[in-house]
């Protein structure tokens, strides 16, 4: 059985992987960028590993106490979606039946949730206050909750590829992201620029739904066709420190327009933190 120290370290693992991988648009070790530090996101990942490993909560506390402890600890909003999907990787990891695979552990995490859990991931969410979330007719989370986790994130996924996640069994992850992580892994035997490479991978096949939450698909194309480039020339290289010149300029290009793909830099987070889970799993 994993401990609770075993997977708050990885979580934090994870979470470091994000901030030394260079993510255009993100802040990472070489910029900072959207009123947040580095500083920040690792406060963020140290404070919010103990509330999420704790096995003593529900999904919904889970979620709740590790952006209430971020919140705390920073000020804004670091690491809501990070959370949002490892909270279901670790409870499956730690409620794992042998003979089931992390995958199906999740979904089974899933379909079990409750109206509870809805309403303290509703509370979670009104406490980070994510750009651009604006009302919903449906489930809207300034008001309690009346379906179970899983039903409120049906009804969201139209909308945000987190709560998609929720809806397909992690399908981006385990279909797509974790296999060509392992990919870039093995060909260049490090994991921020495999973490690098499905960024982009990620980006330039389908939208990140913060921006589209902030600006509509005005930058969708734009952002599709940069990061295309950033996957060709990584494609092509045995070396990627050789095209930092190139991340250098996507990032300013970025954020020049404040354009931050932070849902797709949650999703890489998870996929390394699943990543982690499976090596510990075999």
């Amino acid at each position: 059985m994993i401990s609770q120290e075993q997977l708050s370290e990885l979580y934090r693992q994870a979470c470091e992987v994000d901030v030394q991988a260079f993510k255009p648009g993100n802040v990472s070790v070489y910029a900072d960028g959207h009123d947040m530090t580095v500083a920040d996101f690792r406060l963020s990942a140290k404070v919010s590993a103990e509330p999420l490993c704790n096995p003593d909560y529900s999904l919904g506390e889970k979620i709740y106490y590790a952006v209430k402890a971020t919140r705390e600890a920073v000020g804004c909003n670091t690491n809501l979606g990070i959370i949002l999907l490892c909270a279901p990787l670790v409870q499956a990891i730690s409620h794992k039946h042998p003979g089931l695979t992390l995958r199906q552990a999740v979904s089974k995490v899933i379909s079990d949730t409750t109206i509870g859990d809805a309403d303290w991931v509703f509370k979670a969410i009104t406490l980070a206050s994510p750009g651009g979330l604006g009302e919903s007719e449906q489930q809207d989370v300034n008001a309690q909750a009346s379906v179970t986790l899983a039903e409120a994130m049906k009804i969201a996924s139209e909308r945000d590829r987190i709560a998609l996640q929720y809806t397909t069994d992690y399908q981006d992850i385990f279909n797509f992201l974790l296999l060509r992580y392992n990919i870039g892994l093995d060909r260049w035997g490090d994991r921020n620029w495999a973490a690098v490479a499905i960024y982009a991978d990620m980006l330039s096949q389908f939208p990140d739904s913060h921006i589209e939450r902030k600006y509509g698909d005005q930058y969708s194309e734009m952002v599709a066709s940069k990061m295309a480039r950033l996957s060709g020339e990584l494609l092509k290289t045995d070396n990627p420190e050789q095209i930092k010149p190139l991340l250098f300029c996507l990032d300013q290009e970025l954020k020049l327009y404040s354009i931050n793909p932070g849902t797709t830099a949650d999703m890489i987070v998870a996929t390394v933190f699943t990543a982690f889970l499976e090596d510990l799993n075999q």
